[in-house]
């Protein structure tokens, strides 16, 4: 991918971030939804990782 592709991909998992953040919120004030919970939380991890990894892509592709 080159730089621009990264950064736009950067966005869009930022803004996946975004939405499965607010989902956890509501989902964490529900009684019985400790599973969904846990796959929110998972998911979150893993996005949180992967705009990491783009920053560093990012930083590394000069155009």
């Amino acid at each position: 991918m080159n730089r621009s592709q990264l950064i736009d991909r950067k966005h869009e998992v930022i803004a996946e971030l975004q939405r499965t953040r607010r989902e956890l919120e509501r989902e964490r004030g529900k009684a019985g939804r400790e599973g969904r919970v846990r796959e929110l939380q998972a998911r979150l991890d893993w996005l949180m990782a992967e705009e990491g990894r783009l920053r560093r892509e990012i930083d590394r592709a000069r155009d």
